[in-house]
């Protein structure tokens, strides 16, 4: 069935994209998919507010580092998870790194991917809630036909959508409908997570995945009713301007300005999702704790135990994971350094 093909496609962008949160929710919109940078729009006074955000945030820019502790290497590319040509030069520079590694270390790599492929086709209802009430009934007749318009637009039947995981919904909400489309196809229309798998298997080096294939089922747990709600709220802004989000994202990641794109969707968020200021708060809060932070500190063990097996036979390791999970007070980069690296910019 078509549908529960998208769903797994789409899933699987999900495991990739999930590190991006519920406002800019997959970093999605490749070269093709048309929008206009809305950070690069900000009035002066918006900008200057988005600025004050990002200061002081850790790390808050740049996508190559490199990361030390004695005799250990790991050179760190934060990636977006869709197509672009501009990922040719990336690819170009982490080509020579990958061939004299030890270890690629991903999100996910293929047997994790397959592995979750696998238990969608045979468990729908890690997707779909069979039993409990619908979407319709949960938001509400007038809130459900604005949600309704948005999944129809990305392929989704309402009645369908209906019966979905809210996560799942808020997930898709994220995605523009350009991206749907590239979504029926990942395997051929590769973002720069799975072009460095394909370095490494060329050069017979191991892909390691920094977390289980079940993961994304396990982030959202123990929500209650009512954040599941405010969680496909705050993500309607991105589904009316699904292109510009976008936009947005992609050009944020290509300057380099990684913090941004989150706090841009904060702040839009309180100006936009007509959510209060409280509940915008929360949203934040649960979404950087569950999609990055409790992540983040998962992948310092896996990180830091295959950069020493390595270093024992000479060998650096690569580390490729979304460019999100880099920056602030938990990332990648700030936990490392409280474990006794040195972080320096642009490995070489």
């Amino acid at each position: 069935m078509r549908i529960t093909g998208t769903i797994r496609r789409t899933c699987l962008a999900a495991v990739l994209g999930a590190s991006c949160g519920l406002f800019l929710a997959t970093a999605a919109g490749a070269a093709e998919c048309a929008g206009r940078d809305l950070i690069g729009a900000l009035p002066a006074e918006q900008r200057a507010e988005l600025d004050r955000a990002v200061e002081g945030v850790p790390y808050p820019t740049g996508i190559f580092w490199q990361a030390t502790r004695g005799a250990a290497r790991i050179e760190i590319a934060g990636t977006y998870h869709f197509p672009d040509p501009r990922h040719e030069a990336t690819v170009a520079r982490m080509a020579p790194l990958i061939a004299q590694a030890g270890a690629l270390l991903v999100e996910a790599g293929p047997d994790e991917e397959a592995a979750l492929t696998e238990k969608l086709r045979r468990d729908p209802s890690l997707m779909v809630d069979p039993t409990g009430p619908t979407l319709p009934e949960r938001l509400g007749p007038a809130e459900w036909q604005i949600v309704a318009q948005a999944v129809e637009e990305r392929g989704m039947p309402a009645v369908m959508a209906s019966r979905l995981r809210p996560w799942y919904v808020a997930m898709l909400l994220g995605l523009s409908p350009c991206m749907m489309e590239q979504a029926q196809d990942l395997a051929a229309r590769q973002g720069l997570d799975h072009r460095l798998i394909d370095e490494a298997r060329d050069h017979d080096v191991p892909v390691l995945a920094l977390e289980p294939w079940d993961t994304l089922f396990t982030l959202f747990k123990g929500m209650t009713p009512a954040e599941e709600n405010d969680m496909i709220r705050a993500a309607l802004p991105a589904a009316r301007l699904a292109d510009d989000y976008a936009a947005t994202a992609l050009e944020a990641y290509f300057r380099g300005d990684i913090r941004a794109v989150w706090e841009f969707g904060r702040l839009d968020a309180l100006r936009n999702s007509g959510l209060p200021p409280g509940a915008v708060d929360r949203q934040v809060r649960l979404a950087e704790d569950r999609l990055m932070t409790r992540r983040n500190r998962s992948w310092i063990g896996p990180l830091t135990r295959a950069a020493e097996a390595a270093a024992a036979r000479g060998k650096p390791v690569v580390a490729a994971f979304g460019a999100l999970h880099l920056p602030g007070d938990t990332g990648v980069l700030r936990l490392l350094e409280a474990e006794g690296w040195t972080i320096t910019r642009g490995g070489s």
